[in-house]
């Protein structure tokens, strides 16, 4: 994925925005319901979603026992100069139990997923918090993105559930 900065001259590279299920498990490209277009409105957001919610594949040191590599296989291989792998790797904590290290791991695992957009100029500092929720059986991210002028552009909270009822830590 590549965000890039345009000039008023230029025509926008317009990014098709992502809709969530009801339940949130499954995303999709939005329609414009007016003219059947793919819709495009919310770029930053958009952005957002596909660095988190994709799941980044890993060197298979990094693997737990028993688990098989996710994302995008061309990230193996096919790799210009300066990309970067897609996505995250919060998907490797789904199975792991709900102790304290884990906020860390979360926020790291977030941080490096969102540094693709400060490096492409979207914005100039990540802020992102994890609040680690057992009860609820799951991890609550807050993401911050903050312009130049180091107003806040973009602030969401994220809640990610855990698969298996007895994670809890």
């Amino acid at each position: 994925m590549r965000i890039v900065p345009i000039t008023q001259a230029q025509e926008p590279v317009r990014i098709p925005d992502l809709i969530w299920n009801p339940l949130g498990f499954i995303g999709d490209l939005a329609l414009d319901a007016g003219t059947a277009d793919l819709q495009s409105g919310a770029a930053i957001e958009t952005a957002v979603l596909i660095c988190l919610m994709t799941d980044r594949r890993v060197d298979a040191s990094e693997l737990p026992e028993g688990e098989s590599n996710r994302g995008w296989p061309g990230d193996g291989f096919d790799r210009q100069r300066g990309e970067v792998p897609l996505g995250s790797k919060l998907w490797l904590l789904r199975r792991r139990a709900l102790t304290e290290d884990i906020d860390t791991e979360a926020e790291d695992y977030a941080r490096e997923a969102l540094q693709t957009l400060i490096d492409q100029g979207v914005c100039v500092r990540v802020e992102v918090t994890v609040e680690r929720r057992p009860a609820d059986n799951r991890l609550d991210l807050e993401v911050r993105l903050f312009g130049r002028d180091g107003a806040a552009t973009y602030q969401r909270r994220f809640a990610v559930l855990w698969d298996q009822i007895d994670a809890r830590g």
